[in-house]
């Protein structure tokens, strides 16, 4: 289902709490100039759980879609008329589209998003797969495998609530769910596909790990980029698909919904949000260096 794309001035925008290192509007304003999208907007706001409802409220006609990013993706789904199957598979909304007819529609984005990195990459289908994690982005990757891995897949976690979680979350999406201590993680890089979804810095340990001939290595991190663990795996040979390509993907999903277009340009898009990395990184070196 997709918003009207009228004449008339558009909005959207990312919601989160924090949301100024988001991506988005880079994302999504390239997007608008390659399309000649001139009246359409896409901004930023800082909102939390609390606040959520109260911004719902805000939004008149001239609003499109929202894109939202933790903690909002549960929390939303109270506030709309309708969810897709695969945003209910893993109970998480990441797209919003408001319709032209006033309907808000929860999607996500995210799983698709991660098939189509993959697919980039030359990965359609895989005989097993691991996962490092076990948190929202976990159970993302677990839908997105149940499209493309014909076995079982490993889930390397902290403790015995996660793990539970996980093999929760595989039988939901018909996935066959091992799991297995956070100590033994280094075993995850005998699959032929290893997805890791922690947080920066976490799997930095694991780089020394990387074996002679590794596989794909998805690390849904961009910044800081390359992850330790993802230089290691480029030095080794292997193929590795990052954050930066999982949130083009995704994004090039929300603005085909949310302003009714195709094609979307993808590599604009990239293109803009590898100009953008490069810019922070630089200064982020800058100011190390001034220290």
């Amino acid at each position: 289902m997709t918003a009207r794309a009228g004449t008339d001035a558009r909005r959207a925008a990312v919601l989160g709490s924090p949301i100024a290192h988001s991506l988005s509007p880079v994302l999504h304003r390239a997007a608008y100039r390659e399309l000649g999208l001139t009246h359409w907007s896409y901004d930023r706001f800082q909102v939390d759980e609390a606040g959520l409802p109260g911004f719902f409220e805000k939004l008149d006609g001239s609003w499109a879609g929202l894109s939202l990013t933790m903690p909002l993706k549960r929390a939303v789904i109270p506030l709309l008329d309708e969810i897709t199957d695969t945003a209910a598979s893993v109970e998480a909304v990441n797209t919003v589209v408001l319709t032209g007819d006033g309907r808000r529609v929860g999607g996500n984005t995210d799983i698709p998003g991660m098939v189509a990195a993959l697919r980039e990459r030359g990965v359609e289908e895989v005989a097993s797969a691991a996962v490092l994690g076990a948190g929202a982005t976990a159970s993302s990757a677990l839908a997105a495998l149940s499209r493309i891995c014909t076995g079982p897949v490993t889930a390397y976690v902290r403790s015995e609530a996660r793990a539970a979680e996980m093999r929760g979350w595989g039988a939901r999406l018909g996935v066959p769910v091992r799991t297995a201590g956070w100590e033994r993680a280094a075993d995850a890089f005998r699959a032929p596909l290893v997805i890791a979804t922690t947080p920066a810095g976490t799997t930095d340990a694991l780089a020394a790990a990387v074996p002679e001939r590794p596989g794909t290595l998805f690390d849904v991190l961009y910044d800081p980029w390359p992850t330790a663990l993802a230089a290691a795996w480029s030095a080794r040979g292997g193929a590795v698909v990052g954050g930066l390509d999982l949130l083009v993907h995704q994004a090039v999903l929300q603005v085909e919904q949310m302003t009714g277009r195709t094609p979307v340009p993808l590599a604009a898009m990239r293109a803009a949000g590898e100009h953008a990395l490069a810019g922070h990184q630089a200064g982020h070196q800058e100011g190390l260096a001034g220290r």
